[in-house]
């Protein structure tokens, strides 16, 4: 079965960095786009960003400069590396997996900006 295994997450100053990743499992992971969601309370799941199987990406506009989204096909990981990070990015990070027509969901890693 699909699985989706997120880590990385943490407890970090504004400012720092942090590198996600993404261990996928079960599916044929170099045909899937893979992407990152988050979401904090009181508010719905937001895209992060896209990575698309010959490696084409997307970002959402607010996070386009301080986020990377990257994928390796040999690992089945997708990461996303998070430069500069600000209060407002504290939430619960998710992995996502499209297969075929379905969709699939990490546990989620909880990312915490704060001084």
């Amino acid at each position: 079965q699909v699985q989706l295994v997120e880590s990385g997450g943490g407890l970090v100053q504004p400012g720092e960095s942090l590198r996600l990743s993404c261990a996928a499992s079960g599916f044929t992971f170099s045909r899937s786009p893979m992407s990152w969601y988050r979401q904090t309370p009181g508010k719905e799941r937001e895209l992060v960003a896209t990575v698309y199987p010959r490696g084409s990406i997307y970002y959402a506009d607010s996070l386009k400069g301080r986020f990377t989204i990257s994928r390796d096909n040999a690992k089945n990981t997708v990461y996303l590396q998070m430069n500069s990070l600000k209060p407002e990015d504290t939430a619960v990070y998710y992995c996502n997996a499209q297969v075929a027509q379905l969709y699939y969901w990490g546990q989620g890693t909880q990312v915490t900006v704060s001084s």
